[in-house]
Order: C-alpha cells, then sequence, then structure tokens
C-alpha cells in the first residue's frame, strides 16, 4: 500500500472507530451517516493502483470522512460546535448540517474533476460544469435516499434527516451544494492542476 494512503487509511479508521465506538446518536443514523465513507473507502483501495488519487484529493476526502463521522456521532442537529455558533451568533439552529452539504459539494468536485481530466482528458471550462453538475446530482439523489429512509423508518429516521423543522432544509442543502462545487471551481484548480502533476506517469504496457 502507498505511504500517503495508508496514512489516510489509519486516520479514517481511528476516526471511525473513535466516534462510531458508542456514538451519542442511535446506531442507524450512526451508519446511515457513515456509509458514503465505507463505500468510499472500499472504492479507493480497490482502484488504487490503476488509479491513484493526487494528494489534495485524497486529503479532502480524509477531511470530508471527519465532517461525517461526527456529525453520524452526535447527529448533525447536536453537534456540539454548531450549538456554539449557534449561541455565539444567535442563530436559529445549529448549522453543522450545512457545513456538511457544502462540504459535499465542496470536495467531491475535486474527484470528479480529478476524473475527469485524468480519465477523460477534458479541459476547460466543460471540466468545471459537469463536475458542478454531477454534485448537484449526488446532492439530489442524496435528498432521495433521505426521503426514502423517513418513509421506511417514519419517526425513527428524524435524527437522519436533521431537518429541525425548516421546511426549505432540502433546497438548502442542494443550494449548498452548489455552492461549495462552484467555489471549489473557483478556488483549487490551479492547486489541483500541480497537485496532479506529481502523481508518477502511469506505466506503459509493452506491445507484443
Amino acid at each position: 500500500m502507498n505511504a500517503r494512503l495508508r496514512w489516510v487509511a489509519v486516520f479514517v479508521i481511528v476516526e471511525q472507530i473513535a466516534l462510531g465506538w458508542s456514538p451519542s446518536a442511535d446506531r442507524f443514523t450512526w451508519m446511515m451517516e457513515n456509509i458514503p465513507v465505507w463505500i468510499g473507502g472500499i472504492a479507493i483501495a480497490l482502484t488504487w493502483r490503476k488509479f491513484p488519487l493526487s494528494n489534495l484529493c485524497l486529503a479532502l476526502l480524509a477531511v470530508h470522512s471527519l465532517i461525517l463521522a461526527v456529525g453520524g456521532h452526535y447527529t448533525y442537529a447536536k453537534v456540539p460546535l454548531g450549538d456554539w455558533v449557534r449561541d455565539a451568533l444567535h442563530l436559529s439552529r445549529n448549522h453543522y448540517d450545512r457545513l456538511g452539504h457544502l462540504a459535499q459539494g465542496f470536495i467531491p468536485a475535486i474527484l470528479v474533476r480529478e476524473v475527469l481530466m485524468r480519465k477523460l482528458t477534458l479541459r476547460g471550462p466543460v471540466v468545471a460544469l459537469l463536475s458542478i453538475a454531477c454534485c448537484l446530482a449526488f446532492s439530489a439523489f442524496y435528498e432521495l435516499v433521505e426521503w426514502w429512509t423517513a418513509v421506511l423508518k417514519g419517526e425513527g429516521a428524524s435524527a437522519f434527516l436533521g431537518t429541525q423543522g425548516d421546511v426549505w432544509d432540502t433546497q438548502w442543502d442542494m443550494f449548498l451544494a452548489l455552492i461549495g462545487s462552484s467555489a471549489a471551481m473557483l478556488l483549487l484548480p490551479k492547486l489541483h492542476d500541480r497537485s496532479m502533476a506529481k502523481l508518477p506517469a502511469p506505466a506503459k504496457t509493452a506491445r507484443v
């Protein structure tokens, strides 16, 4: 296993154990919030030899995993940091879930950008547009997952939904994913390009 992947794997495993050992939330909510981390971790491990990720992308995904793990431990509506910000700024609700949905756009946008540029060799504005579109599509799908969960679990899904009485919560979630992905495309392309340039060149297969 590559050294940088090993350190990220250790970070994610430790955070998952620490925040999943005895979560404040019920076990179902913790599981639902962390499933994306488990799926993503398995996918990265299986594809690493053929498609290693850049350091920037890998670091951002590790940060995203921590955001999800904290939200899963407390439930997004009860994360202490969100409570502190709410009280300090006299807000009406805990906004940690807003941070989560902003990250849901900001961080996956870099992953999508990397795949589009390295696998499909796309360049120019089309990369940014497709990256943003993919993040919006995922955000919409995630809202559908929340809806299906609510239908299946009834009141038991309230902690997972985390709407906190906001009738516009779904629209806010998708809007913040749009803002996050757009911000990533404006702020990080040069840094991302430099990070991808440090990746080893793919090995060429010998012709027979």
